[in-house]
């Protein structure tokens, strides 16, 4: 697979049926291992071992409701209360991180309602803070620590 703009992990990766799976330390369980999931899945390691965020507030494919449409995000990300924090889109790498991937993921915090946004294709990555309630911004030059998550 290719390499991210992220620091290297070591996976479990297998063969299964002459499919490339990857170990998901989240859902527990071997997934398919497709470009967008090898994406998902350094930024998981990322959060865990760099951030230090605790896996058991991480959530993968989040069923979430927009206007009537059942999607999944991405990732989410919980506080100790069990409140949505943080929605994250991961995309192929080459698949260009957009507007319209941005859009995505602010359609899913309709619902959500969280303080952070994050999209990235593994090579780009982009991390809002949302002001207000009319869907206000600013981009963060880094992915919030654990702290600044938490409070």
């Amino acid at each position: 697979m290719q390499k991210l703009n992220l620091p290297v992990y070591e996976f479990r990766l297998r063969d299964h049926q002459n499919k490339k799976q990857i170990f998901d330390v989240i859902r527990k369980k071997f997934v398919a291992l497709t470009p967008e999931e090898w994406v998902r899945q350094h930024l998981i390691h990322f959060f865990v071992h760099q951030l230090k965020y605790s896996p058991g507030l991480i959530a993968v494919e989040m069923p979430v409701n927009v206007n009537g449409l059942n999607q999944r995000a991405d990732i989410v990300v919980y506080n100790r209360k069990g409140e949505p924090v943080m929605v994250v889109e991961c995309k192929a790498p080459a698949v260009s991180v957009s507007k319209a991937v941005f859009n995505q993921a602010a359609r899913y915090n309709m619902r959500l309602k969280v303080k952070y946004m994050v999209v990235s294709n593994g090579l780009q990555h982009f991390c809002a803070q949302l002001k207000d309630e009319e869907g206000g911004y600013s981009l963060l030059k880094q992915f919030p620590n654990l702290q600044q998550l938490l409070n």
